[in-house]
């Protein structure tokens, strides 16, 4: 009886936790889908007296949102993909080629991830303007890229390290390079790592907002954290909290749909290690 009280209490927490998680939003989703007169009612509805998707429309209608949806996927995607190409070759040379000073260059990339973003903002945005990328998709890439490679080849590192030497060997003795080992090989076979890496990469240049901000200074060229920032009604007193919860929604589920896609090899790449054999 003992211990199905306590897998009993044990399910209840988890159910708890998910709940708490999934709450704020859950509460977008049925705010989104509220008239705006009952989104700012007092005492406020727990679930909406008439169900309407105008906010959805709204926000294609007043704004160029198909826009920012566009820039955020070419700008994450570009990043993501630079940074894990960058970040396993970077990972896999610190983990097999004996480079001279090679740990300390290892620490020199953790000591750069502990530099918060704001305190780069002002040079990078100088770096930005000079090379005449002001707009351009190429000023927020480069920087996502810098900014995430640090945690990409920590993580690859270790992943890097517990793949067998003897597989490297054997590729050797069939005669492959070392880059045709690294590409037909260890690539393949570091997959579930580099989906990982990847899409928390991508996760981050999808939700990063002072950069966006700070370096797209064109309508056009606006990523969609800083498209619902730029939300407003008709005059600039009203807030039009049915169209930006229904952009949290819209720009939420890309994310939560490519985690649903790739979960197993998440899970493989977060697991990978754990045990030995």
């Amino acid at each position: 009886m003992s211990r199905l009280l306590k897998n009993a209490a044990f399910g209840f927490a988890v159910f708890l936790v998910v709940a708490w998680s999934l709450a704020p939003f859950l509460w977008q989703v049925i705010t989104s889908l509220k008239p705006p007169d009952e989104v700012i009612s007092i005492p406020p509805t727990y679930w909406p007296s008439k169900i309407t998707v105008a906010g959805y429309f709204k926000i294609f209608q007043t704004r160029p949102f198909a826009r920012y949806i566009l820039n955020s996927v070419l700008v994450s995607s570009g990043a993501t993909i630079l940074c894990s190409l960058v970040g396993a070759m970077a990972a896999y040379a610190f983990s097999r080629l004996k480079l001279p000073g090679g740990r300390w260059g290892v620490r020199f990339v953790l000591l750069v991830a502990l530099f918060p973003p704001t305190l780069m903002v002002v040079p990078l945005y100088k770096m930005i303007q000079a090379l005449g990328l002001i707009n351009n998709p190429l000023a927020l890439i480069l920087p996502y890229t810098a900014l995430n490679l640090p945690f990409a080849v920590w993580v690859l590192i270790a992943f890097f390290r517990q793949v067998p030497l003897e597989v490297e060997e054997a590729a050797q003795i069939d005669g492959f390079s070392r880059w045709q080992t690294l590409w037909r090989i260890i690539f393949p076979l570091s997959a579930p790592a580099i989906a990982t890496t990847a899409i928390l990469v991508f996760i981050f240049s999808w939700n990063e907002f002072l950069l966006a901000l700070t370096f797209m200074t064109a309508d056009a060229s606006r990523t969609v954290p800083v498209g619902i920032a730029m939300l407003s009604g008709v005059t600039m007193y009203e807030v039009p909290w049915d169209q930006i919860s229904a952009a949290v929604v819209l720009t939420t589920l890309p994310v939560v749909l490519m985690v649903l896609a790739f979960q197993k090899r998440i899970v493989e790449g977060l697991t990978a290690g754990a045990v030995k054999g």
